[in-house]
């Protein structure tokens, strides 16, 4: 059995939300939840694994920060504790890079923070940071550039460059 949330959200992404299918998490004992709840479970995903997604999800969707003015300088995020056990520098100089080109804005940055924290993995690499992104650029309003810019980055052999 698969035992991550973020192979949960990964299969829920590429499945239903990369093929504009309706997907909207929440309550299970609806038709359609217990239809997909079945099919992950079919796919080889605890139960647990699958409401722990869900909720996941649901937090992604009711956290969406409002559209903020554009800064010229923004403050510098420090990261402590847990943010530094969980994060390696490559993720975190990944986030840096993401904010000062305008992929990422404040308010974004932090959701994305919040969304890698509440995964249930003990440290997260780049290539999972760049899914969370990934996920969290969907949900937002208004992102649409920046989503297709990182949905490049995570499907081409070879990235294009941030200017």
């Amino acid at each position: 059995m698969k035992e991550s949330i973020l192979d949960v959200l990964l299969y829920l992404f590429e499945h239903y939300f990369a093929n504009d299918i309706a997907l909207v998490p929440g309550n299970a004992s609806g038709s359609q939840d217990g239809a997909l709840m079945g099919e992950l479970i079919e796919a080889g995903f605890a139960p647990d694994e699958i409401h722990r997604a869900f909720d996941w999800l649901d937090v992604l969707v009711t956290q969406r920060p409002a559209a903020s003015p554009a800064r010229v300088s923004a403050p510098i995020r420090v990261f402590q504790g847990a943010e530094l056990d969980k994060l390696d520098v490559e993720a975190r100089g990944f986030l840096l890079l993401l904010e000062q080109h305008g992929v990422l804005d404040a308010n974004q940055r932090e959701l994305v923070l919040d969304r890698a924290m509440a995964l249930d993995q003990d440290s997260l690499d780049l290539d999972d940071l760049k899914w969370v992104v990934l996920l969290v650029l969907f949900n937002q309003p208004g992102s649409e550039a920046a989503y297709a810019w990182m949905e490049t980055q995570m499907y081409l052999d070879d990235p294009e460059p941030l200017h």
